[in-house]
């Protein structure tokens, strides 16, 4: 299994982007979490196959309708607790 951070900048608070990135994961099978952060950016681990994961970031780029994706960074990371749903966090 994938563990990949995504920090997401652009219009991305304010405009359900949280709930597009929950039905978005739970819809592919990722499991991990989503929130905003103070400084306006989203936060995402999702956790999957490679492939679910590359499909998973193509559709963050996109985001529902409203947001302004103006950047997307990934890194791949190491869980230390492997999550077992997506879900919103505060």
């Amino acid at each position: 299994m994938k563990a990949t951070h995504l920090l997401i900048e652009g219009v991305v608070q304010g405009v359900g982007f949280r709930f597009f990135t929950e039905r978005t994961g739970r819809r592919l099978g990722v499991r991990g979490f989503v929130r905003n952060l103070p400084d306006g950016r989203v936060e995402v681990v999702a956790a999957a196959a490679p492939g679910v994961v590359s499909l998973f970031v193509e559709e963050m780029r996109r985001g529902p309708r409203g947001a302004r994706v103006r950047s997307v960074t990934t890194s791949e990371i190491d869980l230390v607790d492997e999550p077992t749903e997506f879900e919103i966090r505060a």
